[in-house]
């Protein structure tokens, strides 16, 4: 690793100023090889195609050779509603994850890959923060093994297949105003939302109105996500709907000719990137779905081959537990066959103030001043959205606890408030303080979900799903507005209504639903703070994403490609003549 540069420049909204930057802590760490890292996860080394010293697909097909040994217990790390800074999930399932390895637990951590499109736009990286980091991170936030460029190789083939298929005849007579299939790209551009693409002579194509979303919101990223093997990746892709023709019949990827070529770009995109904690804890590295449109997790595949490589599973799911969890329990659970016993509620103390209506937090500017200043009443008027998302982890049968990530510019008596809110509901808490102290610092949350795991039979059936299959996509639209949102019911536009009318006549009743909409509030509206009930969902659009499986109603408007902010964190990052990578993280 490049020797460390303790001046690489920290992120505007770092509250751990104390620290050196999350780059330069990575890069002074001693990292083991990688053939290490995966013979403690029991992982046989025919199995793994090196990507250098310290990065390794695992092959897919491991899952077979992995088949007797016994289950792990599975946790899952979500959180409450984040501010725009994000809360810290990441950072706390890696301290986690390194936490157990201090009580002499052997655990496995699955997780997204980061999209550089954030990496180089407002957020910054996405391997963790302080000492709780997943390493290398440079290649983590970077494109890791070429997972990303596969993905938006194999939509852009669908996309040029299509325009290629209008151009010489459209002889399935698909209906242009119809395609709903865009073009991707793993770059923040938002002069790119909106295009036309065939124009110049007649030979450069059909004239339509297109977009280009993120790489990430691809339903290609979200199918590679949910296939278990290369048979269902091959089966998910021809049934990609790109649009209807002219008598409104589906037109699929299979139809079109195009999901046998798209297979075979993403054969080797199908297995886990494994990686190691700063402690040299197993990591599987694999697909990045959309949190707000998608399933918002990390692969089936991830969490098959991680729960037969250690004692405890963990798994992120993105932003609160409306969102990635929710998503985790209906959608991916369906799928993997594997429910999580234990979820890790993450909360902050900033979080709650700012859910107390008395603050304003905007990503890429300092935290008000105000905000830091002690007041625990704040914090208990903040408390609602904390004791929304344990709800919603309980009424899926899983057993909460909450992580209180800890910052130093908290007071203890706010800490002591969190810890407090969650007793007073019935949940056990633990404040930790692993971006500072690694995986000691986080002992105490592991130690809780340890006991918290041994008190639960893993014979005796707990978790559950919100609806059946059989249910009606408007009644499952309505279940999850109500369960998980608190919603009074959903108001349909006359469009959204015809649609799931459709999908249903079509033979797609059966899917599970995914509802796009704010990550910044547990409603539709990014404004509104802590858990309000009685509001209605408004549904303006559905759509159908039949190869990842499932029909996604839009709530609000869902920017499916970011733009740069004015000072996007590309302009921080530099490369010097020996090497060093600088202002990363």
């Amino acid at each position: 690793m490049s020797t460390p540069d303790l001046s690489d420049p920290v992120a505007p909204d770092d509250t751990h100023e104390s620290l050196p930057s999350d780059l330069a802590i990575a890069s002074a760490c001693s990292l083991d090889p990688i053939t290490d890292v995966a013979v403690r996860a029991g992982l046989p080394a025919e199995r793994l195609v090196s990507y250098g010293p310290y990065l390794a697909k695992v092959d897919h097909r491991v899952v077979e050779d992995l088949a007797d040994r016994p289950l792990a217990r599975y946790v899952a790390v979500t959180a409450i509603t984040p501010t725009p800074l994000g809360e810290g999930k990441t950072t706390t399932a890696v301290g986690l994850a390194q936490a157990m390895a201090v009580l002499g637990r052997h655990a496995t951590l699955t997780i997204r890959q980061p999209s550089m499109g954030p990496t180089f736009g407002i957020k910054g990286g996405a391997a963790g923060g302080g000492w709780s980091q997943i390493v290398p991170m440079q290649s983590l936030n970077l494109h890791l093994t070429g997972d990303f460029h596969a993905v938006t190789a194999a939509h852009n083939l669908l996309a040029a297949m299509l325009d290629n298929h209008l151009h010489h005849g459209n002889a399935l007579g698909v209906d242009p105003r119809s395609i709903t299939w865009p073009r991707v790209l793993d770059v923040d551009d938002r002069a790119l939302r909106h295009v036309v693409v065939g124009l110049g002579s007649r030979t450069d194509g059909v004239p339509r109105q297109s977009r280009f979303d993120i790489t990430a919101a691809s339903e290609v990223m979200t199918l590679l996500g949910l296939a278990r093997d290369l048979g269902d990746l091959r089966a998910r892709l021809g049934r990609i709907v790109i649009g209807t023709t002219y008598d409104g019949q589906p037109v699929t990827a299979e139809d079109l000719h195009a999901a046998g070529a798209m297979a075979v770009i993403l054969t080797d995109a199908l297995s886990p990137t494994l990686l190691q904690t700063l402690e040299h804890t197993p990591v599987l590295a694999h697909t990045g779905p959309f949190g707000n449109i998608a399933t918002g997790n990390s692969s089936v595949l991830g969490d098959l081959v991680g729960v037969r490589t250690g004692e405890v599973l963990i798994t992120e799911a993105g932003f609160g537990a409306d969102m990635g969890a929710e998503r985790l329990f209906n959608v991916k659970s369906r799928v993997s066959g594997l429910a999580p016993e234990v979820a890790v509620v993450v909360a902050t103390v900033r979080a709650l103030k700012v859910h107390s209506g008395a603050h304003r937090v905007v990503a890429g500017r300092p935290l008000p001043p105000e905000l830091l200043v002690e007041n625990p009443d704040e914090v208990w008027q903040g408390a609602a959205n904390l004791r929304h998302h344990l709800d919603i982890v309980a009424r899926h049968g899983v057993t909460p606890v909450v992580a209180v990530n800890a910052f130093p510019t908290d007071h203890p008596s706010e800490l002591a408030a969190v810890v407090q809110i969650a007793a007073e509901h019935g949940v056990s808490a633990a404040v930790a303080t692993h971006v500072r102290d690694g995986g000691k610092g986080a002992t105490e949350l592991a130690a809780l979900v340890l006991d918290t795991l041994g008190s639960l039979d893993p014979a005796a059936p707990r978790f559950r799903m919100l609806y059946p299959e059989s249910m009606p996509l408007v009644e499952k639209i309505t279940t999850v507005a109500r369960e998980v949102y608190g919603a009074a019911g959903v108001d349909l536009a006359p469009a959204a209504a015809r649609d799931l009318d459709s999908y249903e006549r079509l033979g797609y009743g059966h899917l599970p639903v995914v509802v796009a909409k704010t990550h910044l509030s547990t409603t539709a509206d990014p404004a509104a703070h802590g858990a309000p009930r009685g509001w209605r969902l408004p549904v303006r659009e559905v759509r159908l994403a039949a190869g990842a499986g499932y029909v996604y109603a839009l709530a609000g408007t869902i920017q499916t490609m970011p733009g740069l902010p004015a000072h996007p964190a590309a302009e921080r990052i530099d490369l010097r003549a020996d090497g060093t990578i600088v202002g990363l993280g």
